[in-house]
């Protein structure tokens, strides 16, 4: 199976090799809170529905973003949140996953299920890894809500949140909303926007979206359709 990103480049058109002046990559996620990694092993299996993997994945990374400028919040909260937070979905029929969430047809009644669900998953995973049992707390209530409830409880709960939604308007989202429902790019990212630019908790959050705005919006220019790469 091909990756989802373009790993490597198809010409130099320059000729010359310029690897000297690329600085050290970043500690990424995962490196920098081992916990993390462990917590992915044991969730992956969980979210292999409806492409919550790769949406999970974006997620967490849009969460560490969102973390730089929110130092007050807790990571050791955020993250494994943020990473656990739609295990449930694997306990919902995988043929209802979608008409839970469908515009015109959502069911509160799968949402509260998965939340639930996923809460009790979570609490035995983060159990099961000696997790600070305060933080697994919250951990737990942010996930048992993270949906259905809209109002914010915490920092965190609200770094949470605007990073699951955040992820909708990326490629990824807008890709994978296509075709959950069948729509063009253009109608899949009317909805998408529709559903996260008014509904962010933080500043930060809402300076990403208009910048993932901005990028697609770019894309679905008749100009920018019309040219090729």
């Amino acid at each position: 199976m091909s990756p989802m990103t373009k790993l490597q480049p198809l010409a130099n058109h320059y000729g010359h090799d310029v690897g000297n002046f690329i600085p050290p990559k970043e500690t990424d996620v995962f490196e920098q809170f081992p916990l993390l990694a462990r917590l992915w092993e044991k969730a992956k299996t969980y979210l292999s529905v409806r492409s919550n993997d790769a949406h999970t994945l974006y997620s967490l990374s849009l969460a560490q973003s969102l973390l730089k400028h929110h130092p007050q919040a807790d990571p050791l909260v955020v993250l494994p949140a943020i990473l656990l937070h739609d295990i449930g979905w694997s306990q919902v029929d995988p043929q209802l996953v979608l008409s839970a969430i469908a515009p015109g047809s959502g069911n509160k009644e799968l949402v509260l299920q998965h939340e639930k669900s996923g809460a009790e998953l979570a609490a035995e995973l983060l159990h099961g890894e000696g997790f600070d049992a305060e933080r697994s707390e919250r951990i737990v209530f942010i996930i048992d809500g993270h949906d259905s409830r809209k109002e914010s409880t915490s920092l965190e709960d609200s770094l949470v949140k605007d990073a699951d939604k955040l992820w909708r308007l990326t490629p990824h989202g807008v890709d994978t909303v296509m075709d959950w429902f069948g729509l063009t790019r253009s109608e899949a990212f009317q909805l998408v926007e529709s559903r996260v630019s008014d509904h962010l908790f933080t500043d930060a959050a809402r300076f990403m979206a208009s910048a993932f705005v901005a990028v697609e919006s770019a894309n679905l220019f008749e100009q920018r359709l019309a040219l090729s790469d």
